[in-house]
Protein backbone atom coordinates (compact mmCIF):
# COMPACT_ATOMS: atom_id res chain seq x y z
CA UNK A 1 0.00 0.00 0.00
CA UNK A 2 1.29 3.69 -0.78
CA UNK A 3 1.80 6.28 1.63
CA UNK A 4 1.84 9.64 1.05
CA UNK A 5 3.03 12.52 3.15
CA UNK A 6 0.10 15.08 3.46
CA UNK A 7 1.62 18.91 4.23
CA UNK A 8 0.47 22.66 4.15
CA UNK A 9 1.65 26.03 5.19
CA UNK A 10 -2.05 26.58 6.06
CA UNK A 11 -1.75 24.85 9.45
CA UNK A 12 1.33 24.33 11.73
CA UNK A 13 4.62 22.84 10.60
CA UNK A 14 5.94 19.67 12.27
CA UNK A 15 7.57 20.79 15.57
CA UNK A 16 9.09 17.09 15.42
CA UNK A 17 9.47 13.60 13.93
CA UNK A 18 5.87 13.80 12.21
CA UNK A 19 4.09 14.64 9.37
CA UNK A 20 0.84 16.85 9.72
CA UNK A 21 -1.15 13.76 8.00
CA UNK A 22 -0.53 10.62 5.89
CA UNK A 23 -2.50 9.41 3.59
CA UNK A 24 -2.54 5.36 3.24
CA UNK A 25 -5.56 3.74 0.30
CA UNK A 26 -8.49 5.98 0.97
CA UNK A 27 -7.44 6.96 4.78
CA UNK A 28 -5.58 9.81 5.97
CA UNK A 29 -3.85 10.28 9.95
CA UNK A 30 -4.09 13.62 10.71
CA UNK A 31 -0.87 14.25 13.52
CA UNK A 32 -2.44 15.75 16.75
CA UNK A 33 -3.02 19.43 16.16
CA UNK A 34 -1.93 22.12 18.89
CA UNK A 35 -3.57 25.47 18.89
CA UNK A 36 -0.71 27.29 17.04
CA UNK A 37 -1.53 30.07 14.80
CA UNK A 38 0.12 28.74 11.96
CA UNK A 39 2.23 32.06 10.39
CA UNK A 40 3.68 32.90 13.91
CA UNK A 41 4.03 29.31 15.39
CA UNK A 42 2.21 30.90 18.46
CA UNK A 43 -0.34 29.54 20.99
CA UNK A 44 -3.56 31.83 20.33
CA UNK A 45 -5.01 32.88 24.08
CA UNK A 46 -8.31 31.80 25.65
CA UNK A 47 -9.46 28.33 26.00
CA UNK A 48 -12.41 28.99 22.98
CA UNK A 49 -10.09 30.59 20.93
CA UNK A 50 -7.24 27.60 21.00
CA UNK A 51 -10.45 25.07 20.79
CA UNK A 52 -11.46 27.12 17.44
CA UNK A 53 -7.49 27.32 16.46
CA UNK A 54 -7.10 23.07 16.74
CA UNK A 55 -10.21 22.81 14.25
CA UNK A 56 -8.83 25.18 11.67
CA UNK A 57 -5.85 23.37 12.32
CA UNK A 58 -7.27 20.58 11.63
CA UNK A 59 -9.40 21.72 8.88
CA UNK A 60 -6.46 22.87 6.50
CA UNK A 61 -5.02 19.19 6.65
CA UNK A 62 -7.88 17.33 5.88
CA UNK A 63 -8.48 19.66 3.10
CA UNK A 64 -4.99 19.74 1.76
CA UNK A 65 -5.67 16.00 2.08
CA UNK A 66 -8.61 16.12 -0.72
CA UNK A 67 -11.27 15.61 2.09
CA UNK A 68 -13.56 17.68 4.50
CA UNK A 69 -14.74 17.37 8.25
CA UNK A 70 -17.72 15.06 7.15
CA UNK A 71 -15.12 12.23 6.08
CA UNK A 72 -13.33 12.10 9.30
CA UNK A 73 -14.55 9.12 11.28
CA UNK A 74 -12.45 9.37 14.12
CA UNK A 75 -11.64 12.29 16.33
CA UNK A 76 -9.45 12.38 19.96
CA UNK A 77 -9.61 15.06 21.67
CA UNK A 78 -6.93 15.56 24.72
CA UNK A 79 -7.73 18.16 27.21
CA UNK A 80 -5.87 19.46 30.38
CA UNK A 81 -9.34 20.56 32.08
CA UNK A 82 -12.04 18.22 31.45
CA UNK A 83 -13.92 20.91 32.99
CA UNK A 84 -13.87 22.39 29.22
CA UNK A 85 -15.66 19.90 27.47
CA UNK A 86 -18.52 21.85 27.15
CA UNK A 87 -16.87 24.55 25.46
CA UNK A 88 -15.22 21.69 23.04
CA UNK A 89 -18.99 20.24 22.20
CA UNK A 90 -20.41 24.11 21.23
CA UNK A 91 -17.23 24.63 19.20
CA UNK A 92 -17.17 20.99 17.35
CA UNK A 93 -21.06 21.96 16.65
CA UNK A 94 -19.77 24.76 14.32
CA UNK A 95 -17.61 22.38 12.39
CA UNK A 96 -19.57 19.43 12.22
CA UNK A 97 -22.67 18.35 11.01
CA UNK A 98 -24.52 14.82 11.51
CA UNK A 99 -23.22 11.66 11.18
CA UNK A 100 -20.38 13.05 13.79
CA UNK A 101 -17.89 11.44 13.90
CA UNK A 102 -16.82 9.02 16.68
CA UNK A 103 -15.04 10.79 19.30
CA UNK A 104 -12.75 10.51 22.82
CA UNK A 105 -12.01 12.87 25.12
CA UNK A 106 -9.43 12.11 27.27
CA UNK A 107 -7.88 14.50 30.41
CA UNK A 108 -4.36 14.72 30.46
CA UNK A 109 -1.87 16.85 32.62
CA UNK A 110 -0.21 18.54 30.08
CA UNK A 111 0.35 19.53 26.15
CA UNK A 112 3.05 20.72 24.20
CA UNK A 113 4.01 24.59 24.38
CA UNK A 114 1.34 24.72 27.24
CA UNK A 115 -1.50 24.21 25.13
CA UNK A 116 -4.92 23.46 26.87
CA UNK A 117 -6.13 21.15 24.29
CA UNK A 118 -4.77 18.67 20.93
CA UNK A 119 -6.92 16.92 18.47
CA UNK A 120 -6.15 13.91 15.81
CA UNK A 121 -7.76 12.47 13.67
CA UNK A 122 -9.03 9.53 11.38
CA UNK A 123 -10.35 10.24 7.60
CA UNK A 124 -12.13 8.21 4.95
CA UNK A 125 -11.84 9.51 1.54
CA UNK A 126 -14.18 8.07 -0.70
Amino acid sequence: MSRTVINTDKAPAAIGTYSQAIKAGDTVYISGQIPLDPKSMELVEGFEAQTVQVFENLKAVAEAAGGSFQDIVKLNIYLTDLANFATVNEVMSRYFQQPYPARAAIGISALPKGAQVEMDAVMVLA
